[in-house]
Protein backbone atom coordinates (compact mmCIF):
# COMPACT_ATOMS: atom_id res chain seq x y z
CA UNK A 1 0.00 0.00 0.00
CA UNK A 2 1.32 3.40 -0.90
CA UNK A 3 2.24 5.65 2.00
CA UNK A 4 0.52 8.56 0.26
CA UNK A 5 -2.98 7.08 0.41
CA UNK A 6 -2.89 5.57 3.89
CA UNK A 7 -4.68 7.36 6.68
CA UNK A 8 -6.61 6.83 9.90
CA UNK A 9 -10.31 7.57 9.89
CA UNK A 10 -12.76 7.70 12.80
CA UNK A 11 -15.81 5.49 12.68
CA UNK A 12 -19.29 6.20 14.01
CA UNK A 13 -18.75 4.35 17.28
CA UNK A 14 -15.64 6.23 18.25
CA UNK A 15 -13.17 3.75 16.81
CA UNK A 16 -10.47 4.61 14.31
CA UNK A 17 -9.86 2.45 11.26
CA UNK A 18 -6.65 2.39 9.26
CA UNK A 19 -7.54 2.29 5.60
CA UNK A 20 -5.87 2.83 2.27
CA UNK A 21 -8.96 3.87 0.35
CA UNK A 22 -11.72 6.28 1.28
CA UNK A 23 -14.34 3.84 0.00
CA UNK A 24 -13.19 0.95 2.18
CA UNK A 25 -15.71 -0.35 4.69
CA UNK A 26 -15.17 0.69 8.29
CA UNK A 27 -15.69 -1.84 11.05
CA UNK A 28 -17.51 -0.23 13.96
CA UNK A 29 -19.74 -1.23 16.82
CA UNK A 30 -22.96 -0.44 14.91
CA UNK A 31 -22.59 -2.26 11.60
CA UNK A 32 -20.53 -5.18 12.87
CA UNK A 33 -23.35 -7.68 12.44
CA UNK A 34 -23.66 -6.80 8.76
CA UNK A 35 -19.91 -7.05 8.43
CA UNK A 36 -19.82 -10.52 9.97
CA UNK A 37 -22.71 -11.83 7.85
CA UNK A 38 -20.99 -10.97 4.59
CA UNK A 39 -19.62 -14.01 2.78
CA UNK A 40 -16.41 -12.23 1.81
CA UNK A 41 -15.82 -10.74 5.25
CA UNK A 42 -16.07 -13.92 7.29
CA UNK A 43 -12.37 -14.42 6.62
CA UNK A 44 -11.33 -10.98 7.89
CA UNK A 45 -9.54 -10.85 11.24
CA UNK A 46 -10.22 -7.59 13.09
CA UNK A 47 -7.27 -6.36 15.14
CA UNK A 48 -8.15 -3.72 17.74
CA UNK A 49 -5.61 -1.16 18.96
CA UNK A 50 -6.54 0.11 22.43
CA UNK A 51 -4.08 2.59 23.95
CA UNK A 52 -3.57 6.25 24.74
CA UNK A 53 -3.78 8.33 21.56
CA UNK A 54 -0.27 9.74 22.09
CA UNK A 55 1.12 6.20 22.01
CA UNK A 56 -0.92 5.21 18.96
CA UNK A 57 0.32 8.24 17.03
CA UNK A 58 3.98 7.64 17.92
CA UNK A 59 6.10 7.03 14.82
CA UNK A 60 7.12 3.42 15.62
CA UNK A 61 3.47 2.43 16.19
CA UNK A 62 2.31 4.11 12.97
CA UNK A 63 5.12 2.50 10.96
CA UNK A 64 4.28 -0.96 12.28
CA UNK A 65 0.50 -0.59 11.87
CA UNK A 66 0.85 0.54 8.26
CA UNK A 67 2.92 -2.57 7.55
CA UNK A 68 0.55 -4.83 9.49
CA UNK A 69 -2.49 -3.70 7.50
CA UNK A 70 -0.86 -4.97 4.31
CA UNK A 71 -1.77 -8.52 5.35
CA UNK A 72 -4.68 -9.54 3.14
CA UNK A 73 -6.85 -11.03 5.89
CA UNK A 74 -6.09 -8.53 8.66
CA UNK A 75 -8.04 -5.35 9.29
CA UNK A 76 -7.11 -2.76 11.92
CA UNK A 77 -9.42 -0.64 14.04
CA UNK A 78 -8.12 1.92 16.51
CA UNK A 79 -10.19 2.74 19.58
CA UNK A 80 -10.45 6.50 20.04
CA UNK A 81 -9.22 7.90 23.34
CA UNK A 82 -12.57 9.59 24.05
CA UNK A 83 -14.39 6.29 23.62
CA UNK A 84 -11.91 4.43 25.83
CA UNK A 85 -12.39 6.87 28.69
CA UNK A 86 -16.04 7.86 28.32
CA UNK A 87 -18.01 5.04 26.66
CA UNK A 88 -19.06 1.79 28.35
CA UNK A 89 -17.25 -1.29 27.10
CA UNK A 90 -20.48 -2.56 25.51
CA UNK A 91 -20.17 0.31 23.01
CA UNK A 92 -16.57 -0.44 22.11
CA UNK A 93 -15.99 -2.01 18.66
CA UNK A 94 -15.65 -5.78 18.51
CA UNK A 95 -12.28 -7.29 17.60
CA UNK A 96 -10.79 -10.77 17.31
CA UNK A 97 -7.29 -9.65 18.36
CA UNK A 98 -6.46 -6.94 20.89
CA UNK A 99 -3.22 -4.98 21.09
CA UNK A 100 -3.50 -3.00 24.31
CA UNK A 101 -0.97 -1.70 26.81
CA UNK A 102 -0.88 0.51 29.86
CA UNK A 103 0.59 4.01 30.02
CA UNK A 104 -0.08 6.93 32.34
CA UNK A 105 -3.81 7.68 32.47
CA UNK A 106 -4.88 4.52 30.61
CA UNK A 107 -7.92 2.65 32.09
CA UNK A 108 -6.36 -0.81 32.23
CA UNK A 109 -9.07 -2.26 34.51
CA UNK A 110 -11.77 -1.16 32.06
CA UNK A 111 -9.90 -2.76 29.17
CA UNK A 112 -9.69 -5.99 31.18
CA UNK A 113 -13.49 -5.96 31.43
CA UNK A 114 -13.73 -5.59 27.65
CA UNK A 115 -11.33 -8.50 27.16
CA UNK A 116 -13.38 -10.70 29.52
CA UNK A 117 -16.53 -9.78 27.57
CA UNK A 118 -15.26 -10.58 24.06
CA UNK A 119 -12.27 -12.85 24.82
CA UNK A 120 -10.03 -11.63 21.97
CA UNK A 121 -6.58 -13.06 21.32
CA UNK A 122 -4.26 -10.86 23.40
CA UNK A 123 -0.87 -9.88 22.03
CA UNK A 124 0.12 -8.65 25.51
CA UNK A 125 -1.64 -10.14 28.52
CA UNK A 126 -3.55 -7.47 30.45
CA UNK A 127 -3.42 -9.04 33.93
CA UNK A 128 0.38 -9.27 33.87
CA UNK A 129 0.65 -5.57 33.06
CA UNK A 130 -0.34 -4.86 36.67
CA UNK A 131 2.66 -6.93 37.78
CA UNK A 132 5.01 -4.95 35.53
CA UNK A 133 3.96 -1.78 37.36
CA UNK A 134 5.16 -3.29 40.68
CA UNK A 135 8.93 -3.76 40.96
CA UNK A 136 8.53 -6.26 43.80
CA UNK A 137 6.38 -8.53 41.63
CA UNK A 138 8.78 -8.07 38.72
CA UNK A 139 11.64 -9.36 40.88
CA UNK A 140 9.52 -12.30 42.06
CA UNK A 141 8.54 -13.28 38.50
CA UNK A 142 12.16 -13.03 37.35
CA UNK A 143 13.23 -15.23 40.26
CA UNK A 144 10.55 -17.84 39.52
CA UNK A 145 11.66 -17.88 35.86
CA UNK A 146 15.28 -18.49 36.86
CA UNK A 147 16.51 -15.19 35.39
CA UNK A 148 19.61 -13.60 36.92
CA UNK A 149 19.04 -10.22 38.57
CA UNK A 150 20.89 -7.99 41.05
CA UNK A 151 20.63 -8.94 44.73
CA UNK A 152 17.76 -6.98 46.24
CA UNK A 153 15.63 -6.29 49.30
CA UNK A 154 13.26 -3.50 50.24
CA UNK A 155 11.10 -1.52 52.62
CA UNK A 156 7.72 -2.43 51.16
CA UNK A 157 6.98 -4.48 54.28
CA UNK A 158 5.49 -2.28 57.03
CA UNK A 159 7.45 -4.15 59.68
CA UNK A 160 10.83 -3.95 57.90
CA UNK A 161 13.71 -3.11 60.23
CA UNK A 162 16.04 -0.60 58.54
CA UNK A 163 19.44 0.34 59.94
CA UNK A 164 21.24 3.02 57.91
CA UNK A 165 24.94 3.71 58.45
CA UNK A 166 27.45 5.92 56.63
CA UNK A 167 28.44 3.43 53.94
CA UNK A 168 25.79 0.72 54.17
CA UNK A 169 22.15 -0.02 54.83
CA UNK A 170 20.77 -3.07 56.61
CA UNK A 171 17.20 -4.24 55.88
CA UNK A 172 15.90 -7.12 57.99
CA UNK A 173 19.46 -8.43 58.34
CA UNK A 174 20.33 -8.03 54.63
CA UNK A 175 23.30 -5.67 54.22
CA UNK A 176 23.91 -3.52 51.13
CA UNK A 177 27.24 -1.72 50.97
CA UNK A 178 27.49 1.46 48.93
CA UNK A 179 27.28 1.89 46.05
CA UNK A 180 23.73 0.56 45.91
CA UNK A 181 20.60 1.48 43.93
CA UNK A 182 17.32 2.71 45.42
CA UNK A 183 14.14 2.31 43.33
CA UNK A 184 10.51 3.15 44.18
CA UNK A 185 8.34 0.02 44.36
CA UNK A 186 6.00 1.58 41.79
CA UNK A 187 7.51 1.23 38.32
CA UNK A 188 5.53 4.32 37.31
CA UNK A 189 8.00 6.33 39.43
CA UNK A 190 11.29 6.74 37.56
CA UNK A 191 13.17 8.63 40.29
CA UNK A 192 15.97 6.12 40.90
CA UNK A 193 18.90 7.03 43.18
CA UNK A 194 22.44 5.61 43.28
CA UNK A 195 24.27 6.14 46.60
CA UNK A 196 28.08 6.28 46.69
CA UNK A 197 30.50 5.44 49.55
CA UNK A 198 32.62 8.10 51.24
CA UNK A 199 35.72 6.67 49.53
CA UNK A 200 34.18 7.66 46.17
CA UNK A 201 33.14 11.12 47.34
CA UNK A 202 29.78 10.17 48.84
CA UNK A 203 26.53 11.75 47.71
CA UNK A 204 24.08 10.26 45.23
CA UNK A 205 23.22 10.33 41.54
CA UNK A 206 19.52 10.96 40.96
CA UNK A 207 18.10 9.43 37.79
CA UNK A 208 14.87 10.55 36.13
CA UNK A 209 13.07 10.51 32.79
CA UNK A 210 15.04 12.48 30.21
CA UNK A 211 14.51 16.24 30.38
CA UNK A 212 16.25 17.93 27.48
CA UNK A 213 19.87 16.78 27.54
CA UNK A 214 19.80 15.50 31.14
CA UNK A 215 18.87 12.10 32.55
CA UNK A 216 20.37 12.44 36.04
CA UNK A 217 22.00 14.92 38.42
CA UNK A 218 24.53 14.53 41.23
CA UNK A 219 23.70 15.70 44.75
CA UNK A 220 25.61 15.62 48.01
CA UNK A 221 22.57 14.08 49.77
CA UNK A 222 23.69 10.72 51.14
CA UNK A 223 20.71 9.49 53.20
CA UNK A 224 18.13 7.10 51.78
CA UNK A 225 14.53 8.21 51.29
CA UNK A 226 12.04 7.47 54.04
CA UNK A 227 8.84 8.79 52.47
CA UNK A 228 7.60 5.64 50.74
CA UNK A 229 8.30 2.03 49.74
CA UNK A 230 11.60 1.28 48.02
CA UNK A 231 13.65 -1.57 46.65
CA UNK A 232 17.41 -1.64 47.22
CA UNK A 233 19.63 -3.40 44.69
CA UNK A 234 23.30 -4.22 44.64
CA UNK A 235 25.09 -1.88 42.23
CA UNK A 236 26.37 -3.73 39.15
CA UNK A 237 29.48 -2.12 37.58
CA UNK A 238 29.30 -2.06 33.77
CA UNK A 239 31.34 -0.48 30.98
CA UNK A 240 29.21 2.66 31.18
CA UNK A 241 26.36 1.41 28.99
CA UNK A 242 22.92 -0.12 29.48
CA UNK A 243 21.58 -2.72 27.06
CA UNK A 244 17.95 -2.22 26.01
CA UNK A 245 16.27 -5.37 24.66
CA UNK A 246 12.99 -5.45 22.71
CA UNK A 247 11.14 -8.71 22.10
CA UNK A 248 8.53 -9.48 19.45
CA UNK A 249 7.34 -12.92 20.42
CA UNK A 250 9.51 -15.44 22.21
CA UNK A 251 11.93 -16.00 19.33
CA UNK A 252 12.85 -12.44 18.33
CA UNK A 253 14.89 -9.91 20.30
CA UNK A 254 16.42 -6.63 19.13
CA UNK A 255 19.10 -5.05 21.33
CA UNK A 256 20.69 -1.62 21.56
CA UNK A 257 23.15 -0.03 23.98
CA UNK A 258 23.06 3.51 25.29
CA UNK A 259 25.21 5.56 27.61
CA UNK A 260 24.25 4.77 31.19
CA UNK A 261 22.30 7.64 32.79
CA UNK A 262 24.17 7.00 36.02
CA UNK A 263 27.50 8.25 34.61
CA UNK A 264 27.29 12.04 34.33
CA UNK A 265 23.62 12.46 33.44
CA UNK A 266 24.31 13.99 30.02
CA UNK A 267 22.29 12.44 27.19
CA UNK A 268 24.28 11.76 24.01
CA UNK A 269 22.33 12.89 20.94
CA UNK A 270 23.00 12.75 17.20
CA UNK A 271 22.64 15.60 14.70
CA UNK A 272 18.88 14.97 14.55
CA UNK A 273 18.47 15.30 18.32
CA UNK A 274 17.87 11.57 18.86
CA UNK A 275 19.54 9.71 21.71
CA UNK A 276 22.56 7.83 20.40
CA UNK A 277 22.08 4.07 20.43
CA UNK A 278 24.62 1.43 19.47
CA UNK A 279 23.78 -1.95 17.88
CA UNK A 280 24.28 -4.94 20.16
CA UNK A 281 24.52 -8.62 19.29
CA UNK A 282 22.98 -10.73 22.05
CA UNK A 283 24.73 -13.83 23.29
CA UNK A 284 22.93 -17.16 23.35
CA UNK A 285 22.25 -16.90 27.10
CA UNK A 286 20.82 -13.39 26.63
CA UNK A 287 18.49 -14.60 23.88
CA UNK A 288 17.28 -17.25 26.30
CA UNK A 289 16.63 -14.52 28.89
CA UNK A 290 14.56 -12.60 26.32
CA UNK A 291 12.48 -15.70 25.59
CA UNK A 292 11.94 -16.40 29.31
CA UNK A 293 10.81 -12.81 29.98
CA UNK A 294 8.40 -12.86 27.04
CA UNK A 295 6.81 -16.08 28.32
CA UNK A 296 6.94 -15.34 32.06
CA UNK A 297 5.25 -11.94 31.71
CA UNK A 298 3.02 -13.08 28.79
CA UNK A 299 4.01 -10.01 26.78
CA UNK A 300 4.76 -10.67 23.11
CA UNK A 301 6.02 -7.10 22.72
CA UNK A 302 8.20 -6.36 25.72
CA UNK A 303 11.21 -4.24 26.55
CA UNK A 304 13.68 -4.87 29.36
CA UNK A 305 17.09 -3.65 30.53
CA UNK A 306 20.23 -5.77 30.77
CA UNK A 307 23.40 -5.07 32.74
CA UNK A 308 26.55 -6.78 31.47
CA UNK A 309 29.23 -7.26 34.09
CA UNK A 310 32.12 -9.72 34.43
CA UNK A 311 30.91 -11.79 31.50
CA UNK A 312 27.42 -12.23 32.94
CA UNK A 313 24.08 -10.54 32.23
CA UNK A 314 21.52 -9.40 34.80
CA UNK A 315 18.00 -8.05 34.23
CA UNK A 316 17.50 -4.84 36.19
CA UNK A 317 14.14 -3.68 34.81
CA UNK A 318 11.17 -4.92 32.76
CA UNK A 319 9.37 -2.13 30.92
CA UNK A 320 6.51 -3.92 29.21
CA UNK A 321 5.20 -2.77 25.82
CA UNK A 322 8.10 -1.03 24.03
CA UNK A 323 9.10 -0.42 20.41
CA UNK A 324 12.49 0.30 18.87
CA UNK A 325 12.76 3.80 17.41
CA UNK A 326 14.19 4.77 14.02
CA UNK A 327 14.79 1.26 12.68
CA UNK A 328 13.17 0.29 9.37
CA UNK A 329 14.50 -3.24 9.79
CA UNK A 330 12.75 -3.55 13.16
CA UNK A 331 9.47 -2.12 11.81
CA UNK A 332 9.50 -4.70 9.01
CA UNK A 333 10.34 -7.58 11.34
CA UNK A 334 7.84 -6.56 14.02
CA UNK A 335 4.90 -6.21 11.62
CA UNK A 336 5.78 -9.46 9.86
CA UNK A 337 6.08 -11.43 13.11
CA UNK A 338 2.85 -9.96 14.53
CA UNK A 339 0.95 -10.65 11.32
CA UNK A 340 2.04 -14.27 11.18
CA UNK A 341 1.48 -14.68 14.92
CA UNK A 342 -2.13 -13.57 14.44
CA UNK A 343 -2.66 -15.75 11.37
CA UNK A 344 -1.18 -18.82 13.07
CA UNK A 345 -3.58 -18.36 15.97
CA UNK A 346 -6.78 -17.57 14.04
CA UNK A 347 -6.33 -18.86 10.48
CA UNK A 348 -7.82 -22.31 11.25
CA UNK A 349 -10.94 -20.71 12.81
CA UNK A 350 -11.51 -18.43 9.83
CA UNK A 351 -10.54 -20.99 7.18
CA UNK A 352 -7.80 -18.63 6.01
CA UNK A 353 -4.98 -20.10 3.90
CA UNK A 354 -1.80 -19.72 5.93
CA UNK A 355 1.65 -19.83 4.30
CA UNK A 356 3.27 -22.58 6.36
CA UNK A 357 6.50 -22.15 4.39
CA UNK A 358 6.93 -18.64 5.83
CA UNK A 359 10.47 -18.00 7.01
CA UNK A 360 11.18 -15.08 9.39
CA UNK A 361 14.70 -14.83 7.99
CA UNK A 362 13.83 -14.15 4.36
CA UNK A 363 16.51 -12.21 2.42
CA UNK A 364 16.62 -8.66 3.83
CA UNK A 365 15.64 -6.41 0.94
CA UNK A 366 15.45 -2.70 1.86
CA UNK A 367 14.46 0.38 -0.18
CA UNK A 368 17.26 2.80 -1.08
CA UNK A 369 17.62 5.87 -3.28
CA UNK A 370 18.91 3.59 -6.05
CA UNK A 371 16.12 1.02 -5.73
CA UNK A 372 15.55 -2.09 -3.64
CA UNK A 373 18.76 -3.74 -2.55
CA UNK A 374 19.83 -6.38 -0.08
CA UNK A 375 20.87 -5.17 3.37
CA UNK A 376 24.21 -6.27 4.80
CA UNK A 377 23.51 -7.65 8.27
CA UNK A 378 26.75 -9.31 9.26
CA UNK A 379 30.44 -9.49 8.34
CA UNK A 380 32.44 -12.55 9.40
CA UNK A 381 36.21 -12.23 9.09
CA UNK A 382 38.83 -14.94 9.65
CA UNK A 383 42.27 -13.48 10.31
CA UNK A 384 45.48 -15.53 10.42
CA UNK A 385 48.55 -14.07 12.06
CA UNK A 386 51.20 -13.23 9.46
CA UNK A 387 54.28 -13.97 11.56
CA UNK A 388 55.66 -17.49 11.60
CA UNK A 389 57.26 -19.01 14.67
CA UNK A 390 60.96 -19.85 13.99
CA UNK A 391 61.47 -23.59 13.84
CA UNK A 392 65.10 -23.44 15.08
CA UNK A 393 66.34 -25.19 11.91
CA UNK A 394 69.92 -24.97 10.66
CA UNK A 395 71.00 -25.45 7.06
CA UNK A 396 74.63 -26.35 6.16
CA UNK A 397 76.64 -27.50 3.17
CA UNK A 398 78.35 -30.88 3.74
CA UNK A 399 81.22 -31.93 1.47
CA UNK A 400 82.12 -35.22 3.17
CA UNK A 401 80.48 -38.21 1.43
CA UNK A 402 78.15 -40.22 3.61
Amino acid sequence: MSENNSYIRQDDSGGESVNGDENDDICDGHDLSDFDDSEDNRSIIIVGICAQWKKVKAKPMEEILHRLEQFEFIRLIIFSEAMIHESPIEDWPFCHVLISFHSKGFPLAKTQQYARLHKPFLINDLDKQWDIMDRVKVHEILKDAGIAQPRYDGTWQTLSVVNEQDDQIEIDGEIFHKPFVEKPVSAENHDVYIYFPASAGGGSQRLFRKIGSRSSVYTSENSVRKDGSYIYEEFMPTDGTDVKVYTVGAEYAHAEARKSPGLDGKVERDEFGKEVRYPVILRADEKLIAMKICLAFKQAICGFDLLRTEGKSFVCDVNGFSFVKNSTKYYDDCASILGHMILRELAPTFAIPYPIDYQPDDPPFVPTALGTRMELRCVIAVIRHGDRTPKQKMKMVVLHPL
